[in-house]
């Protein structure tokens, strides 16, 4: 029986494309400077009262509000923004149901050095953040891949691509709203800054599910 001679390698040519899977969306809005600024100063009024009776925050150390600022008229104009958001991306994702409920909103502060791990938003359909006040070093909120199963096997990367990692880095700035999957894992590295890192975040729930799943899990 006679091999294949190597004189005569046969010649493979194909058309080829990349099909784009199940993809992780994030929807990032930039508020318009009037606006942004009249929201951010009635926020860090508010917060600020409410914080009175509080010691500042220690280096590394972090502090959340109640989750129910979506109650309150100091940020009335705040959740509007994030119901127009919200509206228009269940709008093009097709999902069937319009009505849907802010299940939680909350103000998250971090002092120099504070950071916040990776984690999700449990029993919500959308998750989201605003920025109030970031500085440089303090600008960035980190998206990890949510597909558990491609970390069983994990090669070396020679050159990092959109395509190979597992992290990807977003960069904000006061006024930027953020609106992802509740699924999706996010963290936030140390605040490098001098300045407290100020955003208020909040979850979205399709009102329906609303009155028969379980809380919340923030």
């Amino acid at each position: 029986m006679r091999g294949p001679s190597s004189g005569n390698a046969t010649r493979w040519s194909a058309q080829s494309d990349v099909i784009p899977m199940f993809p992780t969306l994030v929807w990032r809005f930039e508020l318009e400077a009037q606006l942004r600024k009249a929201i951010n100063a009635r926020a860090l009024a508010a917060l600020s009262r409410m914080r009175r009776d509080l010691t500042p925050l220690a280096p590394g150390h972090g502090w959340q509000s109640a989750h129910t600022l979506h109650t309150l008229e100091d940020f009335g104009d705040l959740t509007s923004c994030v119901r127009r958001g919200v509206a228009g991306i269940l709008r093009f994702l097709r999902t069937g149901y319009d009505a849907f409920e802010i299940t939680a909103c909350w103000a998250t502060i971090l002092a120099c050095g504070a950071a916040h791990k990776v984690h999700h938003h449990p029993n919500n359909f959308l998750s989201g953040v605003y920025y109030v006040r970031v500085r440089p070093g303090a600008d960035t909120i980190n998206f990890h891949d949510p597909r558990n199963q491609t970390g069983i096997i994990r090669p070396p990367v020679v050159d990092l691509t959109a395509e190979n990692t597992d992290q990807v880095v977003v960069r904000v700035q006061e006024g930027t709203l953020l609106v992802f999957p509740a699924y999706a894992p996010h963290s936030v590295d140390a605040n490098a800054s001098e300045a407290e890192r100020v955003s208020i975040s909040f979850n979205i729930m399709f009102s329906g599910f609303t009155e028969h799943l379980s809380k919340p899990l923030w």
